[in-house]
């Protein structure tokens, strides 16, 4: 009895009588060698949170400062390890840097292999996002289901990139090399597989009662705060903000398809959740008009053996799975960038979280980090 009265404060919660006291949690930093360590440290009053400060830091590995020593062409694998669910279009958006300095052609081939390896990233990124969030929230089966189809895309491109994860495949001037024999058979099939295990995603979480109960109207994001912080990508397109750099900056030929940049206007995590699985459904239809125009030729254009970049300043963006990715280059005239920085989606999407979680519960946080869909080395690089 008096171990409780200890704990117990003047503060009064609203209609009881209950008293509480503010105090502080961590919430990580979890182990180092881990792929991401992110650290909160969360003010409540009970359950409620009224303040929370992310920390980061745990794993930065100087990335750019790393990137300004080297050649254009070996700055590839380190992006890779930055946002690494989103490796290929990491490496395209270096690449398509590279190609803009030097006004380099890339062979239409080579460009609809860029959009079939980024599409197929996406879903694959989005698949694991969907599984995990699931487990978050404490349904399991998720979890297995999001993993068995993603596995499906890191086998075809084990099979011609040779790797599953960090690619360093997509390369200045083109890909590295040809895609595999079978690699469009497996692509279609892979089409008619996602399109029959969607619905199941929807019968198993999106329709669930208790799913929505914990995910609608928790974490709102107005569109006015979504611009002010930076957000791009899935949680800025939850609050209504139209940013797909694949609409508003094409590149390597997303201007010459067919599809939709998915919008909803509720801001809050229900909302920013339907996009990412709404999105799914639109790369599917990309993919699907890529293979059936399927070009043949080269996939590789005309690149020096040794890249300079002419001098002066160098901009490009790209559309990751969590949103705009920029590279910025500035070039001294020689083989390595005099300054490279890289502006990175989950930076910005994390910088919203205060805005978004206090007043909430604790639980409900955990649902909300979820839903920004946080990729820690791409924050602390």
């Amino acid at each position: 009895m008096e171990q409780v009265q200890n704990i117990v404060s003047d503060r009064e919660l609203q209609g009881s009588n209950l008293q509480t006291q503010e105090y502080f949690i961590n919430v990580g930093p979890q182990h180092p060698s881990t792929h991401g360590v992110l650290h909160l440290k969360i003010k409540l009053d009970g359950e409620i949170i009224e303040d929370v400060d992310p920390i980061l830091g745990y794993i930065h590995r100087s990335v750019e400062k790393m990137c300004e020593k080297l050649s254009y062409r070996q700055i590839i694998p380190i992006t890779s390890r930055m946002d690494y669910l989103s490796a290929h279009i990491n490496n395209q958006a270096v690449a398509l840097a590279v190609e803009k300095a030097m006004a380099v052609e890339v062979p239409p081939r080579a460009r609809a292999i860029r959009i079939l390896m980024a599409e197929l990233t996406r879903i694959g990124s989005h698949q694991l996002w969907w599984g995990v969030m699931g487990m978050d929230l404490g349904a399991l089966t998720p979890f297995f289901w999001g993993f068995r189809d993603r596995e499906m895309i890191t086998e075809m491109f084990e099979e011609t990139c040779g790797t599953r994860l960090t690619m360093n495949y997509i390369i200045p001037g083109g890909v590295a090399t040809d895609v595999h024999p079978d690699f469009i058979g497996k692509v279609k099939n892979y089409i008619r597989h996602l399109r029959k295990k969607l619905p199941e995603y929807d019968e198993i979480l999106t329709g669930n009662r208790i799913f929505i109960e914990r995910t609608r109207g928790v974490g709102y994001l107005s569109p006015e705060e979504a611009v002010s912080f930076g957000c791009t990508g899935p949680t800025a397109r939850g609050s209504g903000v139209s940013c797909d750099i694949r609409k508003w900056h094409s590149y390597d030929g997303y201007d010459k398809l067919d599809f939709n940049e998915v919008l909803f206007n509720e801001g809050d995590n229900l909302a920013r959740y339907k996009v990412r699985i709404k999105e799914i459904w639109e790369s599917l239809r990309i993919i699907e008009q890529v293979v059936e125009n399927f070009p043949e030729g080269e996939v590789m254009g005309k690149m020096k053996k040794v890249i300079k970049l002419p001098k002066g300043e160098f901009y490009q963006r790209v559309e990751t799975a969590r949103g705009e990715l920029g590279v910025y280059i500035v070039s001294d005239g020689g083989n390595t960038p005099y300054r490279i920085k890289f502006r990175s989606p989950n930076f910005s999407n994390l910088s919203v979280l205060k805005k978004i979680v206090v007043g909430s519960k604790i639980a409900d946080m955990v649902a909300t980090m979820s839903t920004l869909d946080l990729v820690i080395p791409d924050i602390d690089r």
